[in-house]
């Protein structure tokens, strides 16, 4: 089996970005009971109350934040969304940003009720702002990450087809072989502490990833990819807003955005110049920038 230390690669990230680390970052991992009794997971970074509520996409995890977090060194919260990471799973494999807030905001509750922000990415970008709109008086602050309502299928197209791909792997050489194929402009070192956190081997050898890989379906039986209806929910929210877009290439178009600035002409909307969708994990430290700028709103 191979070897897996979830805090032993933060010297990693700290150098590949030119980050000074004197000595390993403060970081434990909690579990928060759901009133459904399924566990929801979260790393917790520093010893202080945590000032920011970090929440990743669609197959992704905690550790997707791990550089940004390190950047920013302030005490945070970095959740794994339900089937996701250390997660539980849900016995209905159903999982929507409204369902999944709620959800998210049993942890924040206990975890950091009074963060200064919350920054959510793609799928943990609209359920940041379903926890925004349904649970306001946890959301002072939201960053959006490269999503909006209006992303949808073909647009998110390139993310769709590398999820949708196999679900067993003969060893790890072949899931970081199709992760680097995927992702042409990231780190073989980045990627393979990425799929570290992501998947895990099997006793048998091979190896799957951890997140949940049932998920809404259109009524054709393919993947889904439907946030429509929630553009409502971005009118119902009364707090600063960013909304970052990846400059390399983004599921968020031009009419998105123009939309979105009619319904809250207040956010401050930033494209990031060689980032692709994934910003928190192409361009980690202009986006800990972008943070703290929204901080100081």
């Amino acid at each position: 089996m191979t070897e897996y230390d979830e805090f032993a690669m933060f010297h990693e990230n700290a150098s590949e970005y030119g980050i000074a680390l004197d000595q390993p970052p403060v970081v434990r991992r909690e579990t928060v009971m759901l009133p459904t009794g399924l566990n929801l997971s979260a790393l917790v970074w520093g010893d202080g109350p945590p000032e920011l509520v970090l929440i990743h996409g669609g197959a992704q995890n905690a550790h997707t934040w791990d550089t940004v977090a390190l950047a920013l060194d302030r005490p945070l919260v970095a959740i794994d969304l339900p089937g996701h990471g250390h997660s539980d799973h849900r016995p209905s494999h159903h999982y929507t940003p409204i369902d999944m807030a709620a959800d998210v905001a049993v942890a924040v509750e206990k975890l950091a009720p009074d963060a200064l922000a919350v920054i959510g990415m793609s799928l943990g970008g609209v359920t940041a702002i379903c926890l925004a709109a349904d649970h306001p008086e946890l959301v002072r602050r939201l960053g959006i990450v490269d999503v909006t309502p209006g992303t949808d299928h073909a647009k998110a197209e390139p993310i769709i087809a590398f999820v949708d791909g196999p679900e067993y792997f003969a060893d790890f050489d072949e899931i970081l072989g199709r992760t680097i194929e995927y992702n042409r402009g990231r780190s073989e070192q980045s990627l393979r502490r990425g799929v570290l956190h992501n998947a895990h081997e099997l006793s048998d050898g091979r190896w799957t990833w951890r997140w949940d890989r049932i998920r809404a379906e259109s009524t054709d039986g393919t993947a889904s990819v439907e946030f429509t209806d929630l553009w409502a929910k971005v009118d119902a929210i009364d707090v600063p807003i960013a909304l970052w877009q990846g400059g390399k290439w983004s599921v968020v178009g031009d009419e998105d955005v123009e939309e979105w600035m009619r319904r809250q002409p207040d956010t401050v909307h930033a494209v990031v110049d060689g980032a692709g969708h994934s910003i928190q994990g192409d361009r980690p430290i202009e986006l800990a920038g972008l943070i703290e700028d929204l901080l100081a709103r």
